[in-house]
């Protein structure tokens, strides 16, 4: 196995290392982002789902620890236009992640098949100055693949934890509009 990785280490052509080097750290960066924003958003969705059960058990106003909290102290008067920027300030937190993991998902591919790509030119170029045959293409193209294989593996894990995430998100701003809505409704 070692034996191995240094053979695809010294026949690999320096663009698809650096391919597979900015791929390693695509996953390092995209398992990061998915895990803290996976927890952070699990502690806020617990949180305003007791706020909303307190107040559809009767409480009067939002849990202290509820988001909407913040915007119901600062202003004298709860309305729907208050509710509203709270709401607007939820959505902006609750999807911070979610680009860097759309632009990972999407750009992957593309950034393994460049690696691909160059790496047959290489293997063409070293057939024009040698005489070999079948085993030098299968050698280079087979090793050539493995940067496009390393694009899909991340693309596939970036799309999953963005979707994971996005599902996450609607079910917080789900919570806080019932809450807003269970507010505005025993203000009438």
């Amino acid at each position: 196995m070692i034996n191995n990785l240094i053979d695809f280490y010294l026949k690999s052509h320096p663009v698809t290392l650096g391919v597979l080097l900015l791929l390693s750290l695509y996953f390092i960066v995209l398992n990061w982002v998915f895990f803290y924003r996976y927890f952070s958003l699990n502690n806020w969705l617990s949180r305003e789902s007791a706020s909303l059960e307190s107040l559809l058990l009767g409480a009067t106003t939002v849990n202290e620890n509820s988001f909407l909290n913040n915007f119901i102290k600062t202003s004298n008067v709860v309305s729907k236009e208050v509710l509203g920027l709270g709401m607007l300030a939820a959505t902006k937190d609750a999807t911070k992640g979610l680009s860097v993991l759309s632009v990972f998902a999407s750009t992957s591919p593309f950034i393994g098949l460049f690696g691909t790509v160059v790496s047959i030119l290489d293997t063409f170029s070293h057939i024009g100055q040698n005489s070999g045959g079948m085993s030098i293409i299968a050698s280079g193209v087979s090793d050539a693949l493995v940067a496009t294989a390393s694009g899909i593996f991340v693309a596939t894990f970036a799309y999953t934890y963005h979707q994971v995430l996005k599902r996450k998100s609607y079910e917080l701003i789900s919570y806080l509009q019932m809450q807003s809505d269970a507010i505005l409704a025993r203000k009438a």
